[in-house]
């Protein structure tokens, strides 16, 4: 293996695409032999990629949300608690060394609700194992992260079909 590990991603902005990015990363290092873990936060659905990668080997994947879309809402206790047992599980996969690749989608807004600081974010990121790379997605974010990170892309929404009134799709949105 490379002895360029141990990087920080970040796919961030409104356009679709981010989580998509991410585990198009996740196939091409399962292809690699490398093991993943994928933690979904404040989401909580069973989506087509879910369902395919459970059969690839040296994937895990889960969830910690409510299933409630955040963007128009406030915060509820349980999204908090929810949150927080992934947080937990992300500093035992960081410590740990298990994972090659680790997807932290939906984090941003941790921070944009403030469930996560950065110095909490940095402690941790700063002591994971040598081997593991880190990916974050989310909608927004913050100058201290764009800064730390190793590689950063701004994915921009020019158009999209909800604009049009045209619903989620299965298999295509989800």
């Amino acid at each position: 293996m490379s002895m360029n590990r141990n990087l920080i991603q970040v796919y961030y902005g409104d356009g679709k695409g981010k989580t998509t990015a991410a585990i198009g990363l996740m196939v091409r290092a399962v292809g690699q032999g490398m093991k993943v873990l994928l933690l979904q936060f404040f989401k909580k659905n069973m989506t087509g990629e879910l369902i395919a990668l459970q059969y690839l080997p040296g994937v895990r994947c889960f969830q910690f949300g409510t299933g409630k879309f955040l963007i128009n809402r406030e915060l509820e206790e349980e999204d908090r608690r929810e949150f927080l047992m992934g947080w937990q599980l992300t500093q035992q996969a960081l410590s740990s060394g298990e994972y090659d690749l680790l997807i932290l989608d939906e984090l941003t807004y941790a921070f944009s609700c403030q469930l996560l600081t950065w110095d909490d974010f940095r402690k941790v990121m700063e002591t994971r194992s040598e081997q593991t790379e880190v990916v974050v997605t989310g909608r927004t974010v913050f100058p201290e992260l764009i800064e730390y990170a190793d590689l950063v892309s701004e994915i921009v929404m020019v158009k999209h079909p909800f604009q049009k009134g045209i619903p989620a799709r299965k298999g295509i949105e989800f």
